[in-house]
């Protein structure tokens, strides 16, 4: 299985926040930033964006500036109380 970035799940290979944008689909919610698959001891700490209450599908990693696409993007949704 690949993940979003194109590298294997749990791979420690991939550098985080090297990339400036990212194209996500929903099955790759929960999104986070450094994103799940990659390494962190180098990068900020991990945040979990909350990417599919947006009203554009877009959202900027307030750390890094790292922009994330969700292409398949189909609405806000609210979160449940």
């Amino acid at each position: 299985m690949r993940s979003y970035l194109g590298l294997d799940p749990g791979a420690d290979g991939g550098v985080a926040c090297e990339k400036r944008r990212y194209e996500i689909t929903q099955a790759d919610l929960p999104l986070s930033c450094p994103p799940r698959n990659l390494r962190v001891w180098d990068a900020h700490p991990r945040v979990y964006l909350p990417i599919e209450e947006t009203q554009t599908g877009n959202y900027i990693c307030p750390y890094c500036s790292a922009e994330y696409v969700l292409t398949d993007f189909t609405g806000p949704v609210t979160p449940a109380d």
